[in-house]
């Protein structure tokens, strides 16, 4: 995976989120991550992926592979022009929906990878930054 090119793919459709989780599992198996941190990454972009087109009805994923050391890892990117999330931490906790899904979405995403950053600003858009270590 060193020499992995950093990628970016539009997020328009739910054709595209099912491409994003396609194209997160091709470099999380090529990255050598166990199954279950495979299924755990690719929840988690597709959590993002489909809040991406639910909320902001389009945006971008930057996928990259990234170094820290002896450690690697696979970071994702998700970017939109939204309406921004008015209050991230009510967002995060377990239950809350604006869209009647199940409200997994942002506290499911931050617990199944090992950093989570998020910043909002209403009326510009969102940005969400995930990592998963090797």
């Amino acid at each position: 995976m060193a020499g992995q090119m950093p990628e970016t793919m539009a997020i328009t459709s739910s054709e595209d989120v099912v491409r994003v989780r396609q194209k997160v599992r091709e470099w999380a198996v090529a990255f050598g991550f166990s199954l279950v941190d495979q299924t755990k990454i690719v929840t988690a972009a597709s959590e993002l992926a489909r809040n991406t087109v639910n909320y902001a009805g389009s945006g971008r994923v930057h996928l990259a592979a990234i170094h820290n050391g002896s450690r690697s890892g696979l970071q994702l990117t998700f970017e939109d022009e939204g309406p921004g999330i008015p209050d991230i931490e009510l967002a995060l906790k377990d239950g809350y929906t604006t869209g009647g899904g199940l409200g997994l979405g942002l506290g499911g995403a931050k617990r199944l990878t090992n950093e989570f950053e998020i910043s909002s600003r209403s009326g510009e858009g969102t940005r969400v930054r995930i990592i998963k270590w090797k």
